[in-house]
């Protein structure tokens, strides 16, 4: 086998090992940069659906507060404005989802489904767990969700969901009596949950991994060219000539052309030994003719 053909057989083991490496550190980088991008979306939903409550229970239920004597009015709600809102959201971002998810909710639209009540018993299960980061798959594909869990702290949340006698009329004429009792303190009874598309995200992530793996394979070709190259003429030329010099000199035609490299390195070296050993055979043989 050839030098330059083992050469250039190390240097694609060392190429295809290179960019396997490369491109699995790179994907994992990637998509965790694409899943910390959308984990940032999918909080920032949440701020602003928090902040949607605080203004709502802060500024707007006291400014209702006489007209619920009369009727019930689910504006007032913290958890219905943050619904709204993130619904008219969802009008331009369908696949983006907000919902204060229920297991005995007021309003029916809030009940939690069974991807939801797993999370809510999540919470149930462990009571120090603050925020919960998880994945779904969706009908437009897998979706990353960030849970909380609601918890009821102030005993005046609780006016309305003691029981059905002791709510407002106007709450249980809205409602009925069978939905939304007997809530508990300090209990997680549901969580908020807000999912983002990851689908593209990640999509996204391996179309720049492939532009990494074109761009590096572009370069070790580069290299490989230039490394040939350099192999070819500073090595694989001269030792060639000098092999064949070499053999004809073996064979007695010490008339054979000289081996001479103008340069100061290994080859250039090589090449004044050389001489020197066919000038010093020369006259050996010259020695014993004579």
């Amino acid at each position: 086998m050839k030098l330059l053909v083992k050469f250039n057989l190390v240097f694609l083991l060392v190429f295809l090992v290179g960019l396997a490496g490369s491109s699995l550190i790179a994907r994992n980088m990637l998509r965790q940069a694409a899943k910390d991008d959308v984990i940032d979306r999918a909080r920032l939903l949440m701020t602003g659906a928090d902040g949607v409550s605080l203004y709502t229970a802060t500024q707007i239920k006291p400014l209702l507060e006489t007209q619920m004597k009369y009727t019930f009015l689910p504006q007032s709600i913290p958890a219905f404005s943050a619904a709204e809102v993130l619904a008219h959201v969802q009008q331009t971002y369908p696949d983006y989802a907000f919902k204060s998810a229920m297991l005995n909710p007021t309003n029916p639209r809030d009940r939690a489904v069974a991807g939801e009540e797993d999370i809510v018993a999540t919470f149930k299960k462990q009571a120090a767990l603050k925020e919960f980061i998880g994945e779904r798959e969706t009908p437009t594909g897998t979706a990353l969700y960030i849970a909380r869990p609601i918890i009821i702290t102030n005993p005046a949340c609780l006016a309305c969901h003691s029981t059905p006698d002791a709510a407002p009329k106007t709450l249980t004429d809205q409602y009925g009596p069978g939905n939304g009792f007997g809530w508990t303190l300090n209990e997680p009874l549901g969580a908020q949950v807000v999912s983002v598309p990851l689908t593209l995200p990640l999509h996204q992530a391996d179309h720049a991994l492939l532009v990494v793996v074109g761009v590096l394979t572009g370069v070790f070709v580069l290299i490989g060219a230039a490394l040939n190259l350099m192999l070819y003429r500073l090595v694989i030329r001269p030792v060639s000539t000098l092999s064949g010099i070499a053999d004809r000199v073996s064979l007695g035609e010490f008339e054979a052309p000289a081996f001479s490299v103008k340069s100061d390195d290994e080859i250039g070296v090589l090449s004044e030994s050389f001489n020197r050993m066919r000038t010093s055979l020369t006259h050996a043989m010259k020695m014993l003719e004579s």
